[in-house]
């Protein structure tokens, strides 16, 4: 299982904070969002836009793999002054 972290705008976008879910081995980022759209498909526009991830606290890209017992961030970029 690969616990799945909605953050900033996002997470108000989504309705949720987090989600457990599965994914078949090797998976990567990508995997890991095409399983969340699935799931909801309502969450199409939520992941099109512009967005940062992390695994398990480390910026990556969609390519990044993932597995079980990782967790995987999603969030937004961010600007400040």
């Amino acid at each position: 299982m690969i616990k799945v972290l909605f953050f900033a705008a996002l997470r108000e976008q989504l309705g949720s904070d987090q989600i457990t879910i599965h994914v078949e081995k090797p998976a990567t980022v990508a995997d890991v969002i095409n399983a969340l759209l699935a799931l909801n498909p309502q969450w199409q526009t939520a992941f099109s836009q512009s967005m940062l991830y992390a695994v398990n606290q480390n910026m990556v890209s969609k390519e990044h793999p993932v597995n079980c017992g990782d967790e995987v961030a999603f969030f937004p970029p961010v600007t400040g002054g």
